[in-house]
């Protein structure tokens, strides 16, 4: 089941379109509706069920900047957790439009990682650019499951 970029592309694209649909969900039904789409998406786009996931989030620090769990990943977007007081939720910021531009890809079989910007547009029209690396594995499936999120702000000299 070799990984082929297209595949990571279409992948990049649905995490996109998944923080817009948490937005989205928030900005029209509150944080249940946002919880109950950040579940999907989470379900969907990575791989809880392959094992640990390697994520550490752009706005995360001390002693929970790595979430290694549904519980912290979803805490991440949604806030909304007593475990993760300093969480604000990343998915409900009114986000409309995500962009991705490669930096590199490397692609192993079943393991491919991209690393590169990730453009995030909120509906202000305010244009946020973060330093991005993702790690995907093939699950049995067939699909590409997000298994490694690594997101910073970049550098300033």
């Amino acid at each position: 089941m070799i990984i082929d970029e297209k595949e990571i592309s279409e992948a990049r694209n649905s995490w996109g379109e998944g923080l817009i649909a948490i937005s989205n969900a928030f900005e029209s039904g509150g944080i249940e509706q946002a919880t109950l789409v950040a579940n999907d998406i989470l379900d969907r786009l990575y791989g809880f069920e392959l094992g640990p996931i390697l994520f550490k989030p752009t706005q995360s620090g001390g002693e929970q900047t790595f979430r290694h769990n549904k519980e912290g990943a979803l805490s991440y977007f949604v806030g909304h957790n007593s475990k993760y007081p300093l969480d604000s939720g990343f998915g409900l910021k009114f986000w409309r439009e995500v962009k991705s531009e490669t930096s590199s890809l490397r692609v192993d079989k079943d393991i491919a990682m991209w690393m590169g910007w990730v453009f995030l547009t909120n509906k202000e029209g305010d244009l946020i650019k973060v330093d991005k690396s993702w790690g995907y594995k093939k699950a049995p499936s067939g699909e590409l499951k997000i298994i490694l999120h690594h997101s910073s702000m970049p550098y300033e000299i």
